[in-house]
């Protein structure tokens, strides 16, 4: 009765596309008589009235109306009233279902355009780099006749092709070449190398493929946690060869050690390195601050245990071994050095996203598929994306046919070579669906028994898809593949196969989603040609054999049926959809978990994406560092202010004195006067003032260019560090989240509460040292600089000369040997060499 009043969800969203659609079509006549120069000038026309404050959406039927007359010119193909609708609906930030064969590569040149014309860039992603190639090629010749420029992303290119193609109006590409230059881009360390723009305008090509299938696993960039391990037992066999309170402090409350200046002095002597806070010594002190927590901070037996040749922490609570947990930042490998165990380098993730998250950096996201309707829901739950049906330009006259199940695997298989034997007589082409390789082949093997010629498809070769599939509509054709082969290439039928019944669908089995049997479906009956479409079950199938075939069997035993009859039953049916709508809520639970998680880390990843965007564009350096030093001076006045209230004498001023030192490099004392008259006793005030003005003296009269280019080597390594170190101790993090049920805990309610004060105490950790390597690090005036150069000159000149005094002696003993081995002469003769000299105080020497 709903249905009757209101009509169904297709027919408001037809309804409320018509008036657009009918101004576009009234606008048909005026750029047919236009000249061939007058609709490419359209292009600039359209650009310049956005300029001037027009919107995409006042200049929408004018720009479609202007690519459906291009289209027929240019390619002899002219946009269908269907086309428009669906371009339109993508337009419009949605996801487009329509069939196969209705011209989806064709409806998306509508929405690019028109997004193009704005100068941000517009994508197109596709599953595979053939389809992408193929696409770009074909329909760039009608971008470039109207005046904007195409370009394509794939596997292996290099970083100036794909910038030049993401500079181009319209890019073309597959979903994980965008996801992983995203992830490049922000690994990288100029500006000027990043090839991305902005996240503008994307229609994602086979939506269900990419947003929902591939859904399931994130995107990762991964690498060695810290290099060489080699490094931890160098630095650990210097720890021991430092003193206590002389090169270094231990806060144990604090539970942090940290380095005196004598400390750092006896530490480059010992690693014979010159400036341990110099950006090229920031991972060799990395592992010096770890190699001393792990000395001064951690113990065996309370911290830790060594077992079997392995460090296993020892929980803190509950003092049980956390068998399978690592400490973060390099700590874990410091205390393995220190034990003399096998330090092991862990493979970490260096960067990672997941789909979800990467395409809803797009200002507008929408897609197009043959097969969406069934995960409306989730479009909508997950991405915000409402699907719209779009009708079919002809009628639908494919003859889908009741399923068929039998007792036995092999008596399907013979009842489905039967039927493809049926159809190859009268040469009807046959596509034959599986789910698997080994389903293919078997099916091959009984179609090789019988002398029947076919074709077997699998996903590797892309390109020798897309050509058999394009045969597979001649006569007597018979194509076998996995149910996703041939996506987004038609199967063109010739007259004869189309008065022969069409392309002829066999599906060997269910899939788990009603969506995927659908897509093989949808190969047939294309653009209102014939075609029919059958699936053949069995009791032994994976999704019949979970859901109740014990039973069905029973009751085929009973009534005697034999193993090559066929049952056909509602009750089959019904059971065969509720086991698929079970199995696509499970997998929907799985992508909604993955990105319940994701978006933790998404908000963070955010974040620092920008923040590492701002520092390599040198915005506000300058600020950034004095905002570390305020946050880290007034940490350490909370730290070292006595709870209970008393004068500014009874502040520990050596400690204070000791941390400002070791936090900012101050070189005067601090005193309670100083503070009290200066700061009126705030002791973070204080703290504040002589951290900013010892860093501010320390780069006095030295060029801005080089105190900007250390400023910005620093806080770029150090958040790389600390990041990556981050990233490392969420994915351990996440590996143990889930027994935290057994506890009656929410798993994803503790890892937002954890991995909160991981990032919490990541962000502390990056301004401390921040602060730190700053304060520390050494600049060279130019005079400096120029007389290191003749320092090594001068060491170079005395190698070269020690060389040549050593091959010259070289020359020398093997002339003697020689003039021994040859010349009889007494020892008081003249040497044979010419010299002069006697032979005994000569060569005879």
């Amino acid at each position: 009765m709903m249905r009757k009043l209101f009509g169904t969800k297709q027919d408001r969203d037809m309804r409320a596309l018509k008036p657009i659609l009918a101004e576009i079509n009234s606008l048909e006549p005026k750029y047919q008589a236009m000249s061939d120069d007058e609709l490419k000038n359209q292009t600039q026309i359209f650009k310049d009235k956005l300029q001037k404050g027009s919107t995409v959406n006042d200049i929408l039927p004018d720009a479609f109306a202007v690519v459906r007359e291009a289209g027929r010119r240019v390619m002899n193909m002219r946009h269908f009233d269907v086309q428009m609708l669906g371009g339109i609906t993508l337009h419009q930030g949605k996801i487009s279902e329509m069939k196969t064969g209705e011209g989806k590569t064709l409806t998306a040149t509508l929405p690019l355009y028109l997004n193009a014309l704005a100068g941000k860039g517009a994508h197109l992603v596709t599953v595979n780099d053939y389809l992408a190639q193929r696409d770009s090629h074909e329909m760039g010749k009608l971008y470039n006749w109207l005046g904007l420029s195409v370009g394509v992303i794939i596997a292996n290119m290099d970083d100036e092709d794909r910038k030049a193609a993401y500079q181009a109006d319209i890019t073309y590409g597959t979903n994980n070449e965008f996801a992983f230059d995203y992830l490049r881009d922000n690994m990288k360390f100029d500006l000027n190398d990043y090839v991305q723009r902005e996240h503008h305008f994307c229609i994602v090509d086979e939506v269900d493929s990419i947003l929902i299938d591939e859904a399931r696993t994130p995107l990762l960039i991964s690498g060695p946690s810290e290099g060489d391990t080699r490094l931890y037992g160098v630095v650990d066999k210097i720890i021991p060869k430092l003193v206590k309170d002389t090169h270094y402090t231990v806060d144990e409350k604090a539970k942090s050690s940290v380095l005196t200046e004598e400390g750092i002095l006896k530490v480059q002597e010992l690693l014979q390195i010159g400036n341990l806070y110099d950006v090229r010594n920031i991972e060799t002190l990395h592992h010096v601050n770890q190699s001393l927590r792990a000395h001064t901070l951690f113990k065996n037996e309370v911290d830790y245990v060594v077992r079997d040749g392995k460090v296993i922490i020892v929980d803190e609570f509950t003092g049980r071994m956390k068998e399978g947990s690592r400490w973060s930042d390099g700590l874990h490998q410091a205390v393995e050095a220190k034990e003399g165990v096998e330090v092991k380098s862990e493979n970490q993730t260096l960067a990672s996203i997941t789909f979800q998250n990467y395409f809803r950096l797009y200002s507008k996201l929408s897609g197009m598929t043959g097969t969406a309707d069934t995960e409306a829901d989730e479009f909508m739950k997950i991405y915000n994306l409402e699907v719209v049906v779009i009708p079919t330009n002809l009628p639908m006259i494919r003859n889908d046919q009741a399923d068929v199940v039998y007792a036995t695997r092999q008596a399907k298989y013979e009842a489905v070579a039967k039927l493809i034997e049926e159809c190859h007589k009268k040469g009807q082409p046959v596509l034959v669906g599986t789910i698997s390789i080994e389903s293919s082949e078997l099916i091959s093997n009984v179609l090789s028994s019988k002398g029947i010629k076919h074709e077997v498809l699998n996903a590797k070769n892309h390109a020798r898809e897309a050509e058999i599939v394009a045969l597979a509509g001649q006569r007597g054709g018979v194509t076998i593949a996995t149910n996703m082969a041939g996506r987004g290439t038609d199967i063109k039928l010739t007259a004869e196969t189309k008065s022969l019944g069409g392309l002829y669908i066999i599906g060997t089995e269910r899939h788990e989603s009603r969506r995927i049997d659908n897509q093989l479906r949808g190969r047939s009956g294309r653009q209102g040609d014939p075609g029919a479409s059958k699936f053949f079950l069995s009791l032994e199938d994976d999704l019949m054999r979970i859901f109740g075939s014990d039973r069905i069997k029973g009751i085929m035993v009973k009534l005697g049926m034999k193993d090559d009859e066929p049952i056909e039953h509602s009750m089959i049916t019904n059971a065969i959809a509720k086991a698929q709508k079970k199995v696509e809520t499970h997998n929907f639970d799985i992508r909604k978990h993955l990105l319940d998680f994701d978006n933790v880390m998404n908000e963070q990843r955010k974040v620092i994406y920008k923040i590492r965007r701002d520092i390599l564009n040198d915005e506000g350096n300058n600020e950034l560092i004095q905002d570390f030093i305020d946050e880290v001076a007034f940490e350490l006045a909370a730290q070292y202010q006595p709870e209970k209230k008393g004068t500014v004498r009874d502040f520990p001023w050596d400690e204070i004195n000791q941390a400002a030192k070791n936090a900012f490099g101050v070189e005067q004392t601090l005193t309670p006067e100083e503070c009290s008259q200066k700061h009126k006793g705030e002791l973070a005030d204080y703290l504040r003032e002589v951290g900013a003005t010892s860093i501010q003296k320390k780069f006095e009269g030295f060029d801005p260019e080089q105190v900007k280019y250390t400023y910005r080597e620093v806080l770029l390594a150090t958040f790389d560090q600390f990041w990556k170190d981050h990233l490392l101790a969420m994915d351990h993090l996440k590996e143990g989240i889930n027994l935290r049920s057994y506890g009656q805990k929410d798993p994803l309610v503790e890892y937002k509460r954890e991995a909160f004060t991981i990032y919490e105490n990541m962000k502390f950790a990056i301004k401390r040292a921040v602060v730190e390597r700053i304060s520390h690090i050494k600049l060279m005036t130019q005079e400096e600089i120029e007389a290191i150069h003749r320092e090594q000159e001068k060491l170079l000149q005395a190698q070269l000369k020690a060389h040549q005094d050593a091959m010259a002696a070289e020359a020398m003993a093997e002339e003697k040997k020689i003039i021994r081995a040859t010349v009889k002469v007494g020892r008081n003769d003249p040497c044979p060499c010419g010299s002069g000299k006697k032979f005994k105080s000569c060569h005879g020497a």
